[in-house]
């Protein structure tokens, strides 16, 4: 039974302002400290941060504003009554990256594992509301162990919460998703549903059904990080965007990221000025793209001598390698990169190469990036697995993204550009505002062999020598339908460029192109392929 002094107040409890306040201070100080030093070492012996560390990596110092930071659940049952840790388990509130507003949600695995439930779904539902209501980046610190059982279905209706926020934030704010723990079953569909997913090798997994689940299922063993590892996301699923060996790093990159994002799809990226020269000859370029098409080149030479100081951010770096997508600036200003990699595949298209690109020219066109795209494509993959796979719907996906885009859009070719892939790869006849091209292009349904061999196959089969007369009508069909500048003369491409001038053409036509403005028809949404 609690006593009452004569105050009418609880034995011991503070009468005066300064009293409550000293009681308020040590709630904090509880609440800051979390729910013990063995746990916070048990996370550090993982080779983890804790949610508070992480978060002051992430924001400026001194510049984070904790939201809810007394909440507690309230649920019963299973000894939930006789545990109830301020903040729930996650840590909710804003800051600044740079001097710009960036919302957050980190996960404390040392509260119930970072589990889910009722009141710490309501918490990132609010910090979530609180992000696309001031217009502001959400970036989300995963370190959880999916919902919390205890409390039923309740923790499973707050992921519908978190989901239906994830997909009304769409194009509307950039949303990142940091994964540094495990994060397993329904869990894993919120970093799906969000613009970028950053993973740290070794600390954390993404995978709906876990290692004992597919072996039950399936015989089959294998690990957390071989299921669902960083390196599986980065390199096969192409679930993560990123990955690193640590999470300072990982973090680290994090902020370069939102350097080059806007706010909101309302704003264009931030300027950073430049001392890179926008009238910089790159007169490397006459050596570093061999004119045989069939001479292998590394695409990211290219991008490092076209962008500012040779710095740029590729996405999804080891995913479908034979396409490049990257984020870079121009004279100050951000701008998408897309560019088929000769290195891998020759450059060609195929499944997830598509894939790739389609979600990327998206993002752009979402937060108002322009988009630069570099051509050295021979076609799509040909083979039995690419068609069964549904190659067709696949490079439906990147022809669709382009076609949508309202963004400034600059396409150049290099060399190679063949056949449907060509009109894909943002081909002025599907929308591009400017194309440009180097005298080494070769525009052209196919290759020079393959068209010689369809169109004059009689005459070189009756030939009293084959292969000098196909020899002579490959030449005769480069030289009326395949040398630099037929298309030019047609106006597919608008003009011929040095490409020791590359740069500087590619400043002055996104200068142009800075006021653009485009309508889409009126309409609820489109019906992209799938």
């Amino acid at each position: 039974m609690t006593v009452l002094d004569e105050t009418g107040s609880s034995a011991g409890e503070p009468t005066d302002a300064r009293g409550r306040v000293a009681e308020l201070h040590a709630i904090r100080a509880e609440a800051l400290r979390g729910p013990s030093d063995k746990a916070t070492a048990a996370q550090h012996a993982k080779g983890k941060l804790t949610s508070r560390e992480r978060i002051e990596l992430l924001l400026d110092a001194g510049s984070f504003n904790e939201v809810e930071q007394l909440r507690r659940h309230r649920a019963t049952g299973f000894g939930l009554e006789a545990k109830k840790p301020y903040t729930d388990g996650v840590i909710t509130g804003w800051g600044t990256v740079e001097g710009r507003t960036v919302f957050v949600y980190a996960h404390d695995f040392r509260i119930f594992g970072g589990a889910l439930g009722e009141a710490h779904a309501t918490k990132i539902h609010k910090i979530m509301d609180m992000a696309i209501a001031a217009g502001a980046p959400l970036v989300s610190l995963n370190d959880g162990a999916g919902a919390r059982i205890q409390e039923g279905v309740s923790a499973l209706a707050g992921y519908g919460g978190i989901f239906q926020r994830n997909t009304r934030a769409s194009g509307v704010i950039p949303q990142i998703s940091v994964m540094l723990g495990p994060c397993a079953g329904g869990a894993a569909y919120s970093p799906a549903l969000t613009d970028f997913v950053f993973m740290v090798r070794e600390t954390s997994q993404m995978f709906i059904t876990g290692p004992d689940v597919v072996k039950a299922v399936t015989g089959e063993e294998i690990t957390q990080n071989g299921l669902g590892g960083a390196d599986v996301h980065a390199e096969t699923s192409g679930v993560a965007h990123f990955a690193y060996d640590d999470e300072e790093t990982c973090i680290h990159e994090v902020r370069y990221l939102l350097s080059m994002l806007p706010q909101n799809n309302r704003e264009n990226p931030p300027h950073a000025d430049s001392e890179d020269p926008a009238e910089r000859r790159s007169d490397v370029l006459l050596d570093l793209v061999p004119a045989d098409g069939n001479r292998p080149y590394d695409m990211t030479k290219v991008i490092e001598e076209l962008v500012d100081d040779g710095d740029y951010l590729e996405i999804h770096e080891r995913w479908a390698r034979n396409i490049i997508c990257a984020l870079a600036r121009l004279d100050g200003q951000v701008v998408g990169i897309v560019a088929n990699q000769p290195q891998s595949l020759a450059g060609v298209l195929d499944i997830e190469a598509s894939e790739k690109a389609a979600r990327f020219v998206q993002m752009c066109d979402a937060f108002n990036i322009p988009i630069v795209t570099l051509l050295d494509v021979p076609g799509f993959l040909p083979g039995v697995d690419q068609e069964h796979g549904g190659i067709i719907r696949h490079g439906a996906k990147l022809l669709y993204a382009y076609c949508n885009a309202t963004v400034p859009r600059i396409s150049l070719i290099l060399r190679k550009a063949y056949g449907g892939a060509y009109i894909v790869m943002d081909s002025q006849s599907i929308g591009a505002d400017l194309t440009y091209a180097w005298p080494t292009n070769e525009i052209a349904v196919m290759g020079a062999e393959g068209a010689a061999n369809v169109i004059f196959r009689r005459q070189i089969a009756d030939a009293e020598d084959p292969e000098a007369m196909r020899v002579r009508m490959v030449k005769e069909y480069k030289a009326e339908l395949m040398h630099p500048y037929y298309a030019a003369e047609r106006g597919l491409v608008d003009d011929v460029i040095d490409p020791a001038e590359t740069r500087e053409v590619l400043i002055r036509s996104l200068a142009m192109l800075r006021t653009k403005h485009a309508d889409l028809p009126s309409r609820k949404h489109g019906n992209p392929p799938q």
